[in-house]
């Protein structure tokens, strides 16, 4: 899907391209990429590269255009994994500036007509939007990273009472979008930094916003590298605390054998074919019948003192 804006956020959609026009394209087909390359200008190999589900963040800069490839947290509609992350590629020339992702984002929602429509001035500047949308990715990441130390609770809280591995496999996955978050800031991380000792941030509220960007960049990364270290202790933890409740239930079915076995043993002695007394004795059925409950009883009191079962 493409669409074209006037300015940066979205705010008067255009029917063709004009000078310092907002380009946002998102889920492109055959034909659009086509006409990315034919009618924009773009080179392939750029838009193949964001196009690409593991592309690192980089900066390009070229005679006709610049290229700023970020890294971008998304919801993952498939059992696989809660989040992952995907490149979002910005192309910036003297016409226009044109975003480019693989699929929709939060960063830069398609369906909504204004990402930026809380700002009340209209945004101009390339380099301001960029860095509006590093500033966006990062209040993102750390909105999902709330959302994973949310669900890695409950697993907790389910975790105590199981013997199962359900559990340790949603905590594994969760820590698979902490690997994946965690890389992925890393990257943003040197783009920005690129970014902030190039020549092109030539004005002071860019330079604040770079700032703002980088410290939202790292608190993230922090946030993430806490998470990971935690969720890896509650893995080593839990994985034992399983192993513990298996243990449990294994010896409270041996000591359950043990009680059964008793009036087996005995039935079995008296129903040997051999003479043993009570044969010939009427009561010998209700005496043996008890006296087996009463061994048994007293098997469960000596094991319940001993705190076996």
């Amino acid at each position: 899907m493409i669409k074209i804006f006037k300015t940066f956020g979205g705010y008067v959609e255009i029917p063709k391209v004009e000078k310092g026009c907002w380009i946002n394209v998102t889920q492109p087909t055959r034909e659009e990429i086509n006409r990315l390359t034919d009618e924009f200008k773009l080179p392939a190999d750029g838009i193949q590269d964001i196009l690409d589900a593991d592309e690192r963040p980089r900066v390009e800069f070229d005679d006709d255009w610049s290229l700023v490839i970020m890294r971008v947290p998304v919801e993952n509609s498939n059992n696989t994994l809660p989040y992952i992350t995907i490149p979002l590629g910005i192309f910036m020339t003297e016409s226009f500036t044109l975003t480019l992702c693989l699929q929709s984002n939060e960063i830069l929602p398609i369906e909504k007509p204004s990402p930026f429509r809380e700002q009340y001035k209209e945004i101009t500047d390339g380099f301001n939007f960029i860095l509006r949308l590093f500033l966006r990715s990062g209040s993102t990441y750390l909105r999902y990273l709330k959302h994973i130390n949310q669900q890695a609770t409950i697993i907790e809280h389910d975790l105590e009472k199981s013997i199962k591995n359900k559990e340790l496999n949603k905590l594994l996955k969760l820590e698979k979008c902490l690997v994946y978050f965690i890389t992925s800031i890393k990257g943003n991380e040197i783009v920005l930094a690129k970014l902030r000792n190039s020549k092109k941030i030539n004005t002071e509220i860019n330079e604040d916003l770079i700032e703002d960007a980088i410290i939202e960049n790292r608190q993230a990364m922090e946030m993430a590298q806490i998470y990971s270290d935690i969720q890896n202790g509650m893995m080593e933890s839990f994985s034992s605390v399983i192993s513990n409740n298996l243990n449990v239930v294994i010896k409270q079915l041996t000591l359950i054998s043990i009680i059964l076995m008793i009036p087996t043993l005995i039935a079995s002695l008296f129903g040997m074919n051999i003479p043993n007394s009570f044969e010939d004795n009427g009561y010998a059925f209700p005496v043996i019948v008890i006296a087996s409950i009463i061994i048994s009883f007293l098997s469960v009191l000596l094991f319940r003192k001993r705190r076996w079962l």
